[in-house]
């Protein structure tokens, strides 16, 4: 197996033409022989790039609008044939195949028709059949061929060339990895896009993949290995945010901001968020993002320290100002003016994030999570509850201000970690309970939570004076329930649907606590 190969023939046929004229005048140069098609053909000539027609080589005409044109043997035997067999390189003279030596092909577009809303007749369209095709043969004949999927292969592939005389084997191997990668990822995205007109959510086989964005310097803990792929859709988010400053995410960083940013999306007034190891720490809406972080970080300052947070609004001077005043590892927002910028910028450490944007909570999509031998896949929770869906199942009926923060509790509970418990007061929450082994327990350390802020900003009862509280879930017993009136909470949200929901009502009238229904839950694992 020969190492270096110096290409005599080229096929280029590329939809994105970055580099491709410098790549291809450099081809040139060297006297490799260049064949090409359609678009690309012309952007070589125009250029002064000396190209042949793939038809003119193959002395088969374009058919079909284009369809077909390099499904041919002339093409496939010049890509296929391996050079180190006699009996190979005998059938390619017999039957006038020239060997090609290097294959530049980047695909039909049908991920970015498909992202710009495109029907579905211009979607079919952009399916490429022969590009996919070359690719496989180029990537599979790789011991002679090496074959380029990406404009950033130009630059790489002209330097070997130009100082080694030809493309290395390792070199090419690689190329090959990147090749069926890419054919796999557009597989993927051309199945995934049918089953979804189609309407079915999960089709008997699912694929999905992405592209590198970074490789982290480990995982969760300091000997897993980890990296941060991306799907390539739309959704605004930690894929989407530039990096404005600050030193590099880690994957909890990722893992945390991303968290952060989903909760941030349910709420439509100003808003903070402030999230610790995924769990909402604080979250607050208020007229202004300054005052938001302030009733935001009472909630829990001391878990706020070094944590992540998150605000729906373009951060200003005031809300910069503020939230620099403690150690915070990641900002993420749609936005920042100057002031705010200039502010941050004194945090060197500090990672700031801009999305341009804000998720749709109610968008439709998919979660998927590993488990032993597979992985598991579920729509993501886009569920909402209004006023006009619960049910007042006690005797009082929530005030206008406990359905306010009543509402706005259940959508934090959304976002907390299982069991959930969350206290809210004022559109802002007062005391969180997480990811419990049971309801009661984490009933309690909301509460606790809620004296232990108050005492912390020298107020004189706990915050969970007079709030209200949401579960994720219906109170199996009366106990969590009971804990909540202790606390000094008036009304009560959650689904319901528990065999004992009699005894919690009954517990809850008797404490005088206004009870509504939901009859949706929020489990989050």
């Amino acid at each position: 197996m020969t190492d270096v190969i110096a290409p005599r023939r080229a096929l280029l046929s590329v939809s994105d033409k970055t580099g491709l004229i410098e790549f291809g005048r450099f081809l040139a140069a060297r006297g490799v022989e260049i064949l090409s098609t359609g678009g690309t053909a012309k952007a070589l000539r125009d250029a002064g790039v000396p190209v042949k027609d793939v038809s003119d080589h193959t002395g088969f005409p374009e058919i079909l609008d284009g369809r077909v044109k390099t499904l041919v043997p002339q093409v496939h035997g010049g890509i296929l044939g391996r050079r180190d067999l006699a009996e190979h390189l005998a059938q390619m003279a017999s039957h006038d195949i020239a060997p090609i030596d290097l294959v530049a092909v980047n695909l039909y577009p049908f991920e970015a028709t498909v992202a710009k809303g495109a029907d579905f007749e211009d979607c079919i369209e952009n399916i490429d059949i022969g590009g996919p095709a070359m690719i496989r043969s180029a990537a599979k004949n790789h011991a002679h061929v090496a074959v380029l999927t990406e404009p950033a292969h130009f630059a790489e592939v002209q330097a070997e060339i130009a100082e080694a005389g030809g493309t290395r084997l390792a070199t090419r191997r690689r190329l090959a990895a990147a090749a069926y990668a890419r054919t796999a990822a557009y597989d993927a995205a051309i199945s995934g896009w049918f089953a979804g007109q189609e309407g079915q959510a999960f089709p008997e086989r699912l694929s999905f993949t992405g592209s590198l964005r970074q490789t982290l310097r480990y995982g969760e803990n300091p000997h897993q290995s980890a990296a941060f792929y991306v799907d390539g859709s739309v959704r605004a988010g930690i894929a989407s945010a530039r990096q404005i400053q600050g030193k590099e995410l880690s994957y909890n960083n990722l893992n945390d901001t991303d968290a952060a940013f989903e909760a941030l999306a349910e709420f439509d007034e100003p808003a903070i968020v402030i999230v610790k190891h995924a769990n909402p720490c604080g979250i607050a809406m208020a007229g202004d993002l300054a005052q938001a972080w302030d009733r935001a970080l009472l909630c829990d300052p001391v878990s706020a320290f070094g944590g992540i947070v998150a605000a729906n609004r373009k951060l200003d001077a005031a809300a910069a100002e503020r939230i620099t005043a403690i150690f915070t590892e990641v900002v993420i927002a749609p936005d920042a003016d100057e002031s705010a910028l200039a502010i941050f910028a004194k945090k060197k450490n500090l990672r700031l994030l801009l999305t341009g944007g804000l998720p749709d909570p109610a968008a439709p999509g998919m979660t998927f999570r590993s488990v032993a031998g597979g992985f598991l896949a579920q729509s993501r929770d886009a569920g909402r509850v209004t006023e006009t869906t619960l049910k007042c199942v006690t005797k009082r009926a929530p005030t206008a201000t406990e359905m306010a923060d009543l509402l706005f509790a259940f959508r934090v509970c959304k976002h907390v970690k299982s069991n959930a418990i969350v206290y809210a007061k004022g559109l802002a929450t007062v005391g969180i309970g997480a990811g419990q082994m049971n309801r009661a327990e984490s009933s309690r350390i909301a509460a606790w939570k809620s004296e232990a802020a108050a005492k912390a900003a020298g107020l004189p009862e706990p915050l969970a004076k007079g709030s209200v509280v949401a579960s994720d879930a219906f109170f199996p017993f009366a106990d969590g329930l009971e804990i909540a009136a202790s606390a000094g909470a008036t009304a009560i949200i959650q689904p319901g649907g528990s065999i004992r929901d009699n005894e919690v009502i009954e517990a809850a009238d008797k404490a005088g606590l206004a009870m509504v229904f939901t009859g949706m839950r929020h489990f989050r694992h």
